[in-house]
């Protein structure tokens, strides 16, 4: 029995080690990488928070959807957490994470929020605060009519739509998980509606938004 035991273990430390070491960190200064011109962008200028808040930076609005996508960070499965900023403007502030990007800069996945509905009184507003997509094929408006209610939900307790929220998202594909403000229940669970694992990172915006950024930490899962 104790030799089981003692195989028990043994087995339980060399798992753990197994596990420690098939994942790593990574923390990116944002403002950072600003100054070092490490931001390739698409529609979009990218600048310092106000005050150096937070170390962030922040996307320009302008007309259409944006990114500025992190040069040379390639993400495959993982977890990717941030702070972010919006504001209570209608239709004027969406703003997420774009990732599993392709060369083109076309093409890729994006969860992101829509502060303005964080405090709606109407149920159906309200389930629109956080959105999951896949460009081009499946945007928004595609899912909406489609899959109705099936890959966007509300934010329990919501967040004040003008101050910052901290953002988990959990990728190991196919499958997707989104935590909001540390709650230990998903707010957002759905599947990949594409079989890419691995592309770019980037900061999204979404039309006429602009949006603020930071505390971007990054765990790779091999």
């Amino acid at each position: 029995m104790k030799k089981n035991k003692y195989i028990i273990i043994i087995l339980t430390v060399l798992l753990a080690g197994q596990s420690a070491l098939a994942q790593h960190s990574i923390n990116y200064d944002l403002s950072k990488i600003l100054s070092a011109k490490g931001f390739s962008t698409t529609n979009r200028k990218v600048s310092e928070l106000p005050n150096h808040e937070k170390n962030g930076v922040m996307l320009s609005a302008d007309a259409g959807e944006g990114v500025a996508w992190l040069n040379g960070v390639t993400f495959t499965n993982g977890i990717i957490e941030l702070d972010m900023r919006g504001k209570n403007v209608e239709q004027q502030s969406f703003l997420g994470i774009a990732f599993h990007g392709l060369t083109d800069t076309k093409t890729f996945d994006v969860v992101y929020f829509r502060p303005f509905n964080f405090p709606a009184a109407d149920s159906v507003k309200r389930s629109h605060s956080i959105q999951y997509a896949s460009h081009p094929e499946y945007p928004w408006q595609v899912l909406r009519q489609k899959f109705n209610g099936q890959y966007e939900r509300d934010i329990k307790p919501s967040p004040n739509p003008g101050e910052w929220f901290h953002v988990r998202i959990e990728i190991n594909s196919p499958q997707i998980k989104i935590f909001v403000n540390g709650n230990a229940t998903p707010s957002l669970v759905v599947k990949k509606l594409n079989d890419h694992k691995s592309g770019l990172l980037g900061l999204w915006a979404g039309n006429n938004s602009d949006g603020q950024f930071a505390n971007l930490k990054v765990t790779y899962l091999k």
